[in-house]
């Protein structure tokens, strides 16, 4: 196990240090943002309600259901069982973290945004993907974009990620 955290420390350093630039700077704390994608959910539940009428109700009430599972699995299980402190808040650490955004006081493991993502994604993929099957990758890379900019932004270490968006993929 020491050889995994050790590992997911130095890639974290890697992300959060080495592969710093003035665009991902500028656009993943954005992207990370719930508030950002505002606009792209209340354009697919209404495309989703188009296309599928009533049955759509039954989709989104699915996807909801889906992502308040990984949630609840994730920020009031699993954080709150292993404790796991985050990088921006870790004493060993902190002051090498590029800190992009608020730090926040709960703990790291497992991300909530992976596992809420991609929990969305694969939902996506598996229901609008059999009508739409060129769409299926852009879910999950969405997902990981979203993912990635957690590391970038300093809030999470990789295997938080990692270990979120199985959590997402599963339920």
């Amino acid at each position: 196990m020491d050889a995994i955290l050790a590992l997911d420390d130095q890639l974290f350093r890697v992300i959060n240090g080495q592969w710093h630039n003035e665009f991902l700077d500028w656009i993943l704390p954005y992207w990370r943002d719930k508030k950002f994608w505002y606009p792209v959910y209340i354009a697919l539940m209404a495309a989703i309600l188009f296309q599928f009428r009533v049955k759509g109700i039954y989709l989104l009430l699915a996807l909801f259901v889906t992502v308040g599972v990984a949630d609840l699995v994730s920020s009031k299980v699993l954080k709150k069982t292993v404790k796991r402190v985050r990088p921006c808040n870790d004493p060993a650490i902190k002051d090498d973290v590029v800190l992009l955004v608020g730090c926040g006081r709960a703990y790291s493991f497992t991300s909530s945004h992976a596992a809420n993502h991609f929990a969305i994604g694969t939902f996506l993929a598996l229901t609008l993907g059999l009508y739409h099957r060129r769409w299926r990758w852009l879910f999950y890379f969405w997902a990981a974009s979203i993912s990635f900019a957690q590391v970038y932004v300093g809030v999470h270490y990789p295997l938080d990620v990692l270990v979120g968006a199985f959590l997402g993929m599963g339920i």
